[in-house]
């Protein structure tokens, strides 16, 4: 099983050791990335390699007889890229978000229609033993039809999105794209329905200031009190080097969604990225009249509350590793995609609906409107 890859980021290697473990007979042949000779230096040093690298995935597609596609470029490229491999039909797995832009999105929407290629999408929290078993729960109809949704995420590692190259909206899309896509995603999943309109607001309270554009953490003078410093912390990749207090330092720091479903219904999210430590929490509650269920993915806990009579019911859920186990599912979904054993466990109609939904949040926050949830 040949794959290729365009743009070979720390990610998309993530996901490529999930699928050679998942199924040992995958294996890279190709590689697409601007960064061609680092690469090449660097997977050499670990013995001898058969991979054939490429600067352009054009060259790449053109010449290689693969078996599948992955795309791990920055997040503004991956619709360009998603376009080339959707022209050729073959199975893609694709990083969220899909597109960064309307005018990306509507582009990929149409190629998607017209072409052959199933496309698993990089969202893992949907397929997780977590949201799945909350799933089962709600369509058991244990707590009735579910008339509310309180979500929330708040990110313990944020700083991710001020100290490296997340820190550029114009490669990220705001932080909607970033993290609540996931979330609405796994939201969409367990309603079974169709979202028709929202509103959004966003802040940026905490992570801006005056510091001079592109200062690094270890040239500031700050930096041995200043509580978000990466300059001693050995425990961080050191692309996280950027000084989130800089003049530069892009994306809002927490954000707001009302959603309404064709039901006449709503979802209330709430992301934030300045929370740390013990405030971690990424998760929600469905409520119907009967019942409510609720679960975290950091506690690991699903608990089922029955309204009408003295009954809680709480289960400790083995949620696992690399985005609770969501990866492993993933990677597995897509061997068995490319071999045609499997249909797309995540597929880009349901990336499309994601973006549209993050996209629209960000227009609504911009210019404190409701917008309707269609290509218009």
């Amino acid at each position: 099983m040949k794959l290729g890859v365009i743009g070979y980021g720390a990610r998309i290697r993530h996901v490529i050791a999930e699928i050679t473990r998942q199924d040992p007979a995958c294996r890279v042949t190709a590689i697409a990335d601007i960064q061609m000779e680092p690469i090449r230096r660097e997977l050499s040093s670990s013995g001898p390699t058969d991979i054939r690298f490429y600067d352009s995935p054009d060259a790449m597609l053109e010449a290689e007889e693969l078996n599948g596609v992955l795309i791990g470029t920055r997040c503004s490229l991956h619709t360009a890229m998603a376009l080339k491999v959707l022209a050729r039909g073959l199975p893609l797995y694709l990083e969220k978000p899909v597109a960064t832009t309307m005018e990306d999105l509507l582009c990929l929407k149409l190629a998607y229609e017209s072409s052959r290629s199933p496309v698993v999408v990089s969202f893992p929290l949907r397929v997780t033993s977590i949201v799945k078993a909350v799933k089962e729960i709600i369509d058991s109809g244990r707590i009735g039809t579910v008339e509310h949704v309180q979500a929330v995420n708040n990110v313990p590692y944020g700083s991710v999105y001020y100290q490296n190259w997340y820190r550029d909206e114009a490669e990220t899309g705001g932080l909607f794209l970033q993290k609540a896509t996931h979330d609405f995603d796994y939201i969409n999943y367990i309603l079974g329905t169709r979202p028709t309109a929202l509103c959004a607001m966003t802040s940026k309270q905490i992570f801006k200031g005056t510091k001079p554009a592109g200062l690094k953490c270890k040239a500031c003078s700050d930096n041995r009190t200043c509580p978000e410093s990466t300059a001693f912390r050995e425990d961080l990749p050191p692309e996280w080097e950027y000084c989130c207090y800089a003049e530069d330092t892009g994306n809002e720091d927490s954000g707001s969604a009302l959603i309404r479903y064709e039901s006449g219904m709503h979802v209330s999210y709430s992301q934030n990225f300045f929370a740390r430590r013990e405030a971690a929490a990424r998760g929600a509650r469905f409520l119907g009249h009967k019942g409510t269920v609720e679960f975290d993915f950091y506690t690991r806990i699903v608990k089922v509350i029955m309204h009408h009579t003295p009954r809680v019911e709480t289960i400790e859920i083995g949620a696992g590793e690399d985005h609770f186990g969501g990866d492993a599912y993933l990677a597995r979904n897509f061997t068995e995609v490319m071999r045609g054993e499997a249909a797309s466990a995540a597929t880009l109609d349901e990336g499309i609906t994601s973006a549209l939904l993050c996209l629209k949040a960000k227009h609504s926050a911009e210019t404190g409107t409701f917008q309707n949830i269609a290509f218009d």
